[in-house]
């Protein structure tokens, strides 16, 4: 499928960088979704092919990568900033309308894991969103530091993040994290073995820019992120939330803990297996097409 490489401001004047998907079979501007990726990941980690799904539905594509990865610019590289990062999707839609093969008033938004909760966010604040569809999402930054952080781990973490802000006042370098590891033992920002196994191949197969390297701050940030407080203020823009029962990574129940706290219109849809079982396989044949007959739905294709 055709695609335009595509470039726009972000946040703080940085330059985001994506793909744009024209709708198929369309000479008439058409609703249009914004896609960005979770934690750590850039958009070659299959974003390309939610993307053409949506685009044989008849909705334009646009997805990016957010600031400081991948092929965005911004430093530092690969610090994850939760609140930059949902501006950005803010600014992603700004981009997105702008062009013409869009219908300006018909916008959705979809983000899985870090971004299924960046979406929550937008949408709930953002009344140019007329359907969103949170996958995987992460909903809570208590939830996720005692999910990355062992018990006996905490003080050791805590004087680690305490210790790297003295070393950056004084003009010192980030202090980096591995996003995943295959030492239970070891400390990573996703320890979940199903994390390690899908970044490995993923990076390997078809996404060679990807990093296993965070700031060490993107974690004290991600702790004090707390999209799913509120997931309440989405109504009236239909909802849809995709979570796997199987899941380590973002907690099954917490994202019910969350859906249970959002208004009507709303819709959950529970696959089998375990995080990243969404972005191949029979898992995201599921999910795409649960997600492309939500934006269809809403977005008056």
């Amino acid at each position: 499928m055709n695609r335009e490489d595509v470039e726009f401001k972000g946040e703080g004047g940085v330059t985001l960088r994506g793909w744009f998907y024209p709708a198929k079979n369309t000479s008439d501007p058409a609703p249009v979704v914004v896609l960005a990726h979770g934690l750590s990941a850039v958009k070659e980690m299959h974003l390309d092919d939610y993307a053409v799904v949506f685009a044989e539905a008849g909705l334009n594509a646009l997805v990016y990568d957010h600031q400081n990865f991948g092929a965005s610019d911004g430093a530092p590289r690969q610090e994850v900033d939760p609140v930059l990062q949902y501006r950005d999707f803010r600014n992603a839609i700004t981009y997105a309308t702008t062009r013409p093969e869009v219908d300006a008033s018909n916008v959705g938004i979809w983000g899985s894991s870090f971004s299924g909760g960046h979406v929550l966010m937008v949408a709930s604040i953002d009344k140019r969103v007329k359907a969103v569809v949170s996958q995987v999402p992460f909903v809570s930054g208590s939830h996720m530091l005692s999910q990355a952080i062992r018990p006996d781990f905490i003080p050791h973490t805590r004087a680690a993040l305490q210790g790297d802000r003295l070393h950056q006042f004084t003009g010192g370098e980030p202090t980096m994290l591995p996003v995943v590891t295959s030492d239970p033992m070891a400390q990573a920002v996703m320890p979940a073995a199903e994390a390690y196994e899908w970044f490995s191949k993923t990076s390997a197969d078809r996404a060679p820019n990807w990093k296993n390297e965070m700031t060490a701050r993107s974690l004290e940030l991600a702790s004090e992120y707390e999209p799913g407080s509120y997931i309440s203020r989405i109504a009236p823009t239909p909802l849809l939330m995709i979570v796997a029962a199987g899941d380590t990574v973002t907690p099954f129940e917490h994202a019910l803990d969350a859906y249970e706290e959002a208004r009507e219109p709303k819709q959950i849809i529970v696959i089998q297996g375990g995080h990243f079982d969404a972005y191949t396989g029979s898992g995201f044949d599921e999910c795409s097409a649960a997600a492309r007959d939500h934006f269809v739905k809403h977005l008056q294709v």
